[in-house]
């Protein structure tokens, strides 16, 4: 058992980054935490970690062996659940990954339901615009906005979410008006950082079908910065209706051009595997299924 906990230490070690977080986490001393992968690495023969006075760095050994212990103490998990019947019971712990933006204005509140309803169960929600390998990172399920799925994963798709262009009364007020979608050229346009189609927008309207090339001075890759520009007036953009349809519904953001569409934004449950889920996993992915696509700027597929 001591062998299985000093894995375990290793493996949280590996993922939270440092011995101090690990022993908040165990609530015990860094010492014993260090204590412990010290005497794994003797045991082993093979240093585990570089220790810097400002950094913790896996080994290519380390790697490996956070790889297999992870299986390991996954299959032990599950051996254990199994016996005390855990599989079939709402209780242990869930590990999810979500976008920053969606996770904050959405999200959380979501999860805050879901936990008063199964009191057994615990929920890490990380909030992380980049890609997470579900499978390196340790996550039971991710939320996933847009087209593009990783691959070597199950992916539901549960809902979508349309783009609208928007701006403040104000800004619409002082700048020329925006009839139709090459009227955008003359607009200063805010823009999310980092998107495939560039400055390049879509509009369609029946068989009509436009493209309009947009410039600004301001890109942003966080969903709620770019909230907070269309607030301040210094622009219009667009962006999908779950992050705006609220400040639409008080009159904080004027919806322009209603009658053209542009693409829509999927969503998308991703996990690593139908096989033996827990009940736990199953309620979560339920309740989401159930959830997401009644949230504001939303519908279901």
């Amino acid at each position: 058992m001591n062998s299985l906990k000093s894995m375990h230490l290793f493996v949280r070690v590996v993922e939270l980054g440092s011995f101090s977080s690990v022993a908040r986490e165990e609530h015990t001393g860094q010492p014993t935490v260090s204590k412990m992968i010290a005497a794994l690495e003797r045991d082993l023969g093979v240093r585990l970690l570089e220790r810097t006075t400002t950094s913790l760095l896996v080994t290519p050994e380390g790697r490996r062996f956070y790889e297999r212990s992870k299986r390991l103490l996954e299959e032990y998990s599950d051996a254990v659940a199994d016996v005390r019947g855990q599989t079939q019971q709402f209780v242990g712990t869930l590990r999810v990954a979500a976008p920053v933006g969606l996770g904050e204005l959405r999200l959380n509140t979501l999860v805050i339901e879901f936990l008063a309803k199964y009191p057994d169960i615990d929920i890490e929600l990380i909030l992380n615009d980049r890609i997470m390998d579900l499978k390196e990172e340790s996550f039971d399920m991710a939320i996933r906005l847009g087209s593009s799925v990783p691959p070597n994963v199950v992916a539901r798709h549960i809902g979508s979410s349309p783009r609208l262009l928007v701006a403040t009364p104000a800004y619409i007020e002082r700048n020329s008006p925006v009839r139709r979608p090459a009227d955008l050229v003359k607009h200063e346009y805010i823009q999310y950082a980092g998107l495939i189609s560039g400055s390049e927008l879509e509009f369609v309207r029946g068989a009509e079908k436009i493209g309009v090339t947009v410039k600004g001075r301001y890109r942003v890759n966080n969903s709620l910065a770019l909230r907070q520009c269309f607030l301040e007036g210094i622009g219009l953009g667009s962006a999908p209706a779950w992050l705006v349809q609220d400040l639409i519904d008080t009159g904080d953001l004027i919806h322009l051009l209603p009658k053209w569409t542009m693409p829509l934004q999927p969503v998308h449950l991703v996990y690593p595997s139908r096989r033996l889920q827990p009940l736990r996993t199953r309620a979560l992915l339920q309740f989401f299924s159930e959830r997401i696509p009644r949230l504001p700027g939303l519908f279901a597929i």
